[in-house]
């Protein structure tokens, strides 16, 4: 099932995906007595966190786990789980025990193995796509998007910076609940017209939404402004 939310202001859209968040949350809860949720980073991070963490949400009873993360010290500015800490986590109040954090400071393989080991069924993970059609840490022609049994990999290879990283797999995102995308800007225009206009494409992007329970979109008019070309 896909769903498509196209605003133009980007606070709309933040304001729109932090509904749903809080919405899915309420009924997890009260389906489940908890709500396991798992985080991007990058622009769409930025955007979210500050709406999402005057959401109405019961963060006692709520999980928070990430989609990907930079092999990196937590306390580093290119860790995901900073940003989160700084702008949501932290400001809600949401308890340590709560936060389930990659960790980035351990060797990439002991790291998977070991948030793997932890990792439960996801309620709902929010992703970024990049210009690449890159989601979480799963790039386009990369050997991980054939990885069929492990929920959590690591890759030093990444064509972005830093090229160590830890992310969900396809086969972690296929099994998830709700997978909700929040995309904008011009620049991301054909990877969201692949993803979600072209049956064959092999995007990242389009993997996972074709693979989705519930696929959820959250653009701006930019990034969905070739949704009516003909996907090539």
């Amino acid at each position: 099932m896909t769903e498509l939310y196209i605003e133009q202001a980007l606070e709309v859209l933040a304001g729109a995906l932090a509904q749903r968040t809080e919405a899915a949350a309420g009924e997890a809860i009260s389906a489940r007595g908890v709500f396991h949720c798992a985080l991007t980073g990058g622009s769409a991070a930025r955007a979210l966190y500050p709406r999402l963490a005057r959401a109405d949400v019961d963060w006692a009873r709520t999980h928070f786990h990430f989609s990907d993360e930079r092999c990196v010290p937590p306390d580093d500015a290119e860790s995901n789980f900073r940003l989160a800490l700084e702008v949501l986590l932290g400001p809600c109040g949401v308890p340590s025990a709560n936060v389930h954090r990659m960790a980035g400071e351990r060797p990439p393989l002991d790291a998977a193995r070991e948030y793997e080991a932890s990792l439960p069924l996801l309620d709902v993970v929010h992703l970024g796509v990049g210009p690449d059609g890159h989601v979480a840490s799963l790039f386009p022609g990369h050997a991980l998007l054939h990885e069929e049994r492990a929920r959590v990999a690591a890759l030093t290879d990444s064509p972005k910076p830093p090229p160590a990283r830890l992310t969900l797999t396809l086969a972690a995102l296929r099994e998830a609940r709700a997978v909700w995308f929040l995309v904008t800007g011009e620049a991301k225009r054909d990877a969201v017209a692949q993803a979600l206009g072209n049956p064959q494409s092999a995007l990242p992007a389009a993997l996972v939404h074709r693979a989705a329970r519930l696929s959820l979109w959250f653009l701006d008019r930019a990034a969905a402004s070739r949704l009516d070309a003909p996907a090539s």
